[in-house]
């Protein structure tokens, strides 16, 4: 994920709930709008906007963009938009400052960065963004996470700071955070803090684990609905889901009613799903024959 950086405006704010002329929950912090859209099969999910000058009984959907997560109920909406009130306040108490900035990084020129701290500044390019680190500030990194040149790019490498000077995010950023070493880091995380992480609590551990328990079982790396056989999924699936040059593919049939991605791929029973060698709906397999 990227840096959770929210739109700037008033961070002490109250936040202001209310119902959209569309008929869906909105609320405003500050110069912050949020809404929860309805989305497909009942579900919903948390949008925002910025600077809408209308009532809010005057909203309408076309005032959102983005997408920022699933709400479960207008209770979780009003928890999230608190949530970014609360964060807004902290960010301000912890008054961080903007400059002008023409640093080289990795990502391009700097077109400006936020001081969090002395050696602990964030800056943003044309196309990406991320935190410069001095060298002093460097050295107090984890050697399991320590960059070499003390830059740290804004889609999982910022959390290394946020864990690193804890002080200097909010509340709502740590816990970003925590998710993300958790995810990416498994193992530093597990180094750092002492605690081994259950299955669930990391997406890399959870992977790792996944192609341990399945190196010797075929699992599907395409799928596609067959035209030619109703009711059923095309399916290409390698050894343990390793893909690269070389790599063995067969094609399988599962019932669509079975068939699900799953987190890591759905993996192949060969005492339920036959192995098919008939005609393709893959492109790239008409015309030919399966092993």
């Amino acid at each position: 994920m990227t840096i959770p950086l929210p739109s700037e405006g008033p961070a002490t704010a109250t936040p202001t709930f209310g119902i959209s002329a569309e008929d869906f929950p909105v609320a405003r912090v500050g110069d912050n709008a949020f809404a929860m859209l309805p989305g497909r099969d009942g579900r919903h999910y948390l949008a925002s906007g910025w600077k809408i000058g209308r009532p809010l009984a005057e909203w309408r959907r076309d005032d959102f963009y983005g997408h920022s997560g699933e709400l479960a109920d207008e209770a979780a909406f009003r928890a999230r938009v608190l949530e970014h009130a609360e964060h807004q306040r902290e960010r301000q108490a912890l008054g961080r400052r903007e400059i002008s900035s023409r640093v080289h990084t990795p990502w391009g020129m700097s077109q400006g960065a936020t001081v969090y701290a002395e050696g602990v500044e964030c800056h943003s390019t044309a196309g990406h963004g991320g935190f410069k680190l001095s060298a002093e500030r460097n050295r107090q990194v984890h050697a399991m996470l320590r960059v070499k040149g003390g830059f740290y790019e804004e889609d999982c490498a910022w959390a290394i700071v946020a864990l690193t000077f804890p002080h200097l995010f909010t509340g709502f950023e740590r816990g970003c955070a925590e998710r993300t070493i958790k995810d990416n880091w498994f193992e530093a995380w597990e180094a750092i803090t002492g605690t081994i992480l259950t299955p669930g609590e990391s997406h890399e551990k959870d992977r790792r684990a996944f192609e341990a328990a399945h190196a010797d079982d075929w699992v599907v790396v395409s799928a596609i609905t067959s035209e030619q056989q109703p009711g059923f999924v095309e399916c290409v699936a390698v050894l343990g889901g390793r893909r690269g040059a070389g790599t063995e593919g067969r094609r399988f049939l599962v019932s669509s009613g079975e068939y699900t991605m799953g987190r890591f791929g759905f993996v192949i029973d060969p005492d339920r799903h036959a192995t098919y060698c008939g005609p393709s709906s893959f492109i790239g397999w008409q015309g030919r024959t399966a092993t």
